[in-house]
């Protein structure tokens, strides 16, 4: 048995807790059975954006003739853009490896390793415990039970950013926001791409507003069927024929692709911990139950980012490490606060988000105010041609505290996170804004002009109706 004096499961956001037990010259163990780095550096938001970016500039290349530029783009370089991609993944994921190799004090265990009582797990032949634990061994790919999906083959976001070249065409199986990332990457480099979705909206979780422009646009560059249900793959000659049928109508239709990309959901890595050999919950979709201060049913074990299946973004799981960090060696601990986490999705349009949205809202019986603006409503959206994108925001009606915004258009991410700071500060009120002079014209003017259209909803609909 060796002793450490804490065991980090999952080298992505849990590198930094390892990282931070050795400045304090603990003795720690990771324990990691994938690459060294997480989801993020190796299959997530490093490798996909720096695929969309590109897509992105394409795109606007096209748009271009709107604003009287006639522009076509010569050649796409996927080797080059592949190239950048492993550039960076590889020296990163090297360093991590190197460092934690040349630690004396930093043992890895590079296998799946799993709990044998409370405290204690089994890492290959040995056994390993500590006083302390923190998973964060994050999420996997779920594979839907589709007849006839295996003997096909697909790729999953494990593995899409393994191919050599660009396929001539993928069936994306999914409607969320890994669908409209790889759809716009896949279609601005020539791909013909279908998307099917099971849910009758694209990007379900969003402002149903939002969705309903993403799958308008979305639907000028890829084939897209929402609300389908997928009842077969058959693998022939011509390719993988994908058997779906239409959930309102009951049509079946089928597609023949050279590929098939799964982005379907995840499912929680916990299962292969063993968890209820040490005590820990987990709830019906097998995430890790955490208490407010992040700590699960066994005392001084902590779980944070994607395995405890709430809000999963990279900058959430940092975010994470500070609480668990903080909580794991005071008395008087810290809640964590889920108030303002902002997300962006890089499809085209780009769409982003923070707080909660106008159905959540009611949902709560809050009373709230809404108002929304148009890009093109200001000077520079309208220079942009941003026609159909905007800013939606909500506040409460007695303090006008902000609630959640809502964005699609060009640099939606930018223009939410500005908010965020707000959602953060003092009494979390828009009023600084409204004191603020904003520069013009420059599209942060959306923002303050949708926070300028504040309306109660029941006034609204009153409006729309007359």
């Amino acid at each position: 048995m060796k002793d450490y004096d804490i065991i980090v499961i999952g080298t992505g956001a849990g590198l930094t807790i390892a990282s931070r037990a050795r400045n304090k010259e603990m003795k720690v163990a990771l324990v990691e059975n994938g690459p060294m780095g997480g989801t993020c550096l190796n299959r997530g938001c490093i490798p996909s954006k720096i695929l969309t970016y590109p897509a992105e500039v394409v795109r606007t290349i096209e748009h271009a003739k709107a604003i009287g530029v006639h522009a076509k783009v010569e050649r796409l370089d996927f080797d080059l853009v592949r190239k950048r991609m492993w550039d960076l993944i590889l020296p990163d994921r090297h360093g991590i490896e190197e460092g934690v190799r040349n630690d004396p004090d930093m043992d890895l265990y590079h296998t799946t390793g799993f709990f044998v009582a409370p405290y204690t797990m089994q890492v290959d032949e040995e056994q390993i415990k500590a006083p302390r634990i923190v998973i964060s061994c994050g999420v996997r790919s779920q594979i839907p039970d589709i007849k006839g999906l295996e003997e096909a083959g697909y790729l999953l976001s494990e593995t899409v950013f393994d191919i050599l070249s660009v396929p001539r065409s993928i069936t994306i199986l999914g409607g969320g926001y890994k669908a409209c990332e790889f759809g716009h990457f896949f279609s601005a480099f020539g791909t013909k791409v279908t998307i099917l979705g099971r849910n009758p909206r694209l990007l379900p979780r969003e402002e149903p507003e939002v969705s309903e422009r993403m799958l308008a646009e979305a639907s000028h560059y890829m084939d897209v069927h929402v609300n389908n249900e997928v009842l077969e793959v058959k693998k022939g000659a011509a390719g993988k024929t994908i058997v779906f049928r239409d959930r309102s109508s009951e049509r079946t239709s089928e597609v023949t692709s050279d590929e098939i990309l799964v982005t379907t959901g995840v499912t929680s890595n916990a299962d292969t911990l063993n968890p209820g050999a040490a005590g820990i919950a987990l709830d019906k979709n097998n995430y890790i139950v955490i208490d407010q201060f992040m700590q699960t049913s066994q005392p001084s074990i902590f779980a944070m980012g994607d395995v405890i299946g709430r809000t999963m973004f990279r900058h959430t799981a940092n975010y994470h490490v500070d609480v668990v960090w903080y909580n794991m060696f005071t008395k008087k601990m810290t809640p964590v606060d889920e108030h303002a986490v902002p997300h962006a999705v890089f499809g085209y349009p780009e769409v982003a988000s923070v707080g909660i949205t106008e159905a959540e809202a009611k949902a709560k019986g809050i009373k709230y105010l809404v108002g929304k603006s148009d890009y093109f409503d200001c000077a520079k959206g309208y220079a942009m041609g941003e026609e159909g994108s905007f800013v939606k925001v909500i506040v409460t009606a007695g303090d006008l505290k902000i609630l959640g915004v809502s964005a699609i258009g060009a640099h939606a991410a930018i223009l939410v996170q500005a908010v965020v700071y707000l959602m953060n500060a003092g009494d979390q009120s828009f009023v600084p804004l409204a004191r603020s002079q904003t520069i013009h014209p420059a599209l942060s003017e959306a923002v303050v002009n949708a926070f300028g259209n504040l309306e109660d909803p029941a006034h609204q609909h009153h409006h729309e109706n007359g």
